[in-house]
């Protein structure tokens, strides 16, 4: 009875989770387009519920809600569903609509997407031979086999996520790093950009007022044709009339150089604003949160350098050796493994929280800046790939971060991994990617008064 009861909590919760996915697919992603695909929107909000079943699994095993056997089956049924629709059921849609796409190959579409469909799988396997993440006895279909190859993908898109988000916050909250501008620099700009637009208009005046000149003599029906009447047209020009072709360049590098000014000027209008919002008590909190981002950036280069020299992956969470090292210094009585564990749940809830809010507002920022009506199906499914390979991956990774005794179903559901080398492996892409991000942000904030001045 026990069982029936833990699974329809289990089957509510996802329903509820299917339910903010299919909001989020038809309020976020899919509002500005008509032309939806029902099986896309399945599939999206099926590895959304299942991703975030598996957060939810880990709050449970922290909690100690539903009975222990339960727990333990719907964590091998949840990992089944998840990976049967990462490395089979997406990947064949994505090749489907991408071959449906393609005019040429309509009649044969279903052939042609198993024959893509078969290109990833093969790929996807050789993707684990140089990686030391499994061991010799795992059998070729055994769930080991799929989650280690999907965690090492997911891992990395996640290092890469987070180094750039560490170096991003604080460049991004701090207003150190805020050129200073004024009212004049924008009005001297703007008074640019108009005097561009004069210029070009006048120009395109002339452009017009030469084809009407020409028209009215009859040119334009007499205009030699072949190589080399287009030839003399260029090299010569009838006495009095304009030179076209120069002034079209000229329009040309004028119009550029709008466009320019342009986003230039809107640039300058939206850091203006955010100096303006620095001053206001809210934006001075998210300065204070970007002091702290740039403590927390360094200390996590730090460590991630420190763990890639000495080959080192910490055995202890983070939260229990903290509070055993406060102890230990403060000389106080204290439960650390009664405060260890409450701590450790609102710590994990947070990282969940913060997981998911990020990855959707990446995702939606990525889908509109390069989703059109015939591609946007293709992109939502790789969406969703990524967004159930990054959660998968964070329960590897989470699993660090919980106390000995909560990680022990995780470790019997996921099999024998090497667990410590996704760690390293999250620590050199962090690095790469932090080092990347800090020469990027640098060489940006260093162009831009430049290039304010060239304009």
């Amino acid at each position: 009875m026990s069982f029936l009861i833990d699974s329809s909590i289990m089957f509510t919760s996802q329903v509820l989770f299917f339910g903010f996915g299919w909001l989020f697919f038809m309020r976020k992603l899919f509002k500005d387009y008509e032309v939806r695909q029902y099986v896309v929107q399945v599939i999206f909000s099926v590895t959304f519920a299942f991703s975030c079943t598996m957060f939810e699994l880990i709050i449970f095993e922290i909690l100690g809600v539903l009975n222990s056997s339960s727990r333990y089956f719907h964590w091998k049924l949840n990992l089944c569903v998840i990976l049967l629709i990462l490395v089979f059921m997406v990947p064949f849609y994505i090749g489907y609509f991408v071959v449906s796409n393609i005019r040429l190959l309509h009649r044969q579409k279903l052939l042609f997407a198993c024959v893509l469909w078969l290109t990833f799988m093969y790929f996807f396997w050789k993707l684990g031979d140089p990686f030391p993440i499994l061991s010799p006895k795992h059998g070729i279909l055994s769930i080991e086999q799929l989650i280690s190859r999907v965690g090492v993908i997911g891992v990395t898109l996640m290092a890469l996520l987070s180094g750039f988000g560490a170096v991003n916050c604080p460049y991004t909250y701090m207003s150190y790093f805020l050129r200073n501008v004024t009212d004049a620099d924008i009005l001297a700009l703007e008074r640019r950009l108009l005097q561009t637009m004069d210029m070009i208009v006048s120009k395109k005046k002339r452009i017009a007022v030469a084809h009407r000149t020409m028209f009215q003599r009859g040119e334009v029906h007499n205009k030699p044709t072949g190589f080399w009447g287009m030839i003399k047209s260029v090299t010569t020009s009838v006495p009095g009339s304009e030179n076209l072709s120069l002034i079209q360049q000229e329009v040309d590098a004028l119009e550029e150089l709008s466009r320019q000014l342009f986003l230039e000027t809107a640039d300058l209008h939206a850091t203006k604003e955010r100096i303006e919002y620095s001053k206001t008590f809210q934006g001075k909190y998210f300065n204070f949160l970007g002091y702290f981002f740039s403590i927390y950036c360094v200390w996590k280069i730090f460590m991630a350098t420190i763990n890639i020299v000495f080959d080192r992956v910490g055995k202890t969470d983070p939260v229990t050796r903290g509070i055993e090292i406060t102890v230990n210094y403060l000389g106080i009585q204290f439960d650390v493994k009664f405060w260890s564990q409450h701590i450790s749940f609102i710590l994990v809830g947070i990282i969940i929280v913060t997981s998911i809010r990020g990855l959707l507002i990446t995702l939606t920022k990525f889908f509109y800046a390069i989703s059109s009506s015939k591609s946007s199906n293709v992109i939502v499914l790789l969406l969703a790939q990524i967004m159930g390979m990054y959660f998968v991956s964070s329960v590897l990774l989470i699993r660090m971060s919980m106390p000995p005794e909560y990680r022990i179903i995780i470790t019997e559901v996921l099999g024998e991994l090497q667990f410590n080398f996704y760690h390293r492996w999250f620590d050199v892409i962090f690095l790469v990617s932090a080092l990347s991000s800090i020469l990027f942000l640098y060489l940006a904030h260093k162009q831009a008064p430049e290039k304010h001045m060239t304009l």
